[in-house]
């Protein structure tokens, strides 16, 4: 990864080592909660992934001035983040059954919006450097 996208999403990386420090050093805290850590463990590498793959759809939208190219990149931003998201979902559910940790998936939930939450931060806040150039 080279530094000018590195930098930018440092706010992303750092949430994605702290959910991976708590579910390495503190298994037990999330069973007590109902929580799987090793499926919120993968589930959280699938969406530091995703979060990833969108931003790199979003920074390409922002360096073209054409409206349709933006739209189009920021719904395919979107469509792919999802998209993996819901893949990884059904692949979890249809493999495990009734041995399903509901409490992971919410868990997992969760993560997908803080992830796109601060997905957005970083590109609003990359959005007005750029205008203000």
């Amino acid at each position: 990864m080279n530094n000018s996208l590195l930098r930018p999403m440092s706010p992303v990386l750092i949430i994605f080592f702290v959910v991976t420090l708590l579910c390495v050093a503190a298994p037990g805290l999330l069973t007590g909660w109902g929580i799987d850590a090793n499926v919120l463990l993968v589930g959280n590498v699938i969406l530091f992934v995703a979060t990833l793959v969108s931003f790199i759809f979003y920074r390409r939208s922002l360096g073209n001035n054409h409206a349709p190219y933006f739209m189009r990149m920021i719904y395919s931003a979107m469509f792919t983040k999802m998209a993996i998201c819901i893949f990884s979902a059904f692949i979890y559910i249809v493999t495990y059954k009734k041995e399903v940790s509901k409490g992971a998936i919410f868990a997992c939930m969760f993560l997908y919006f803080v992830y796109t939450f601060v997905e957005l931060a970083v590109v609003l806040k990359i959005s007005k450097g750029k205008k203000n150039a």
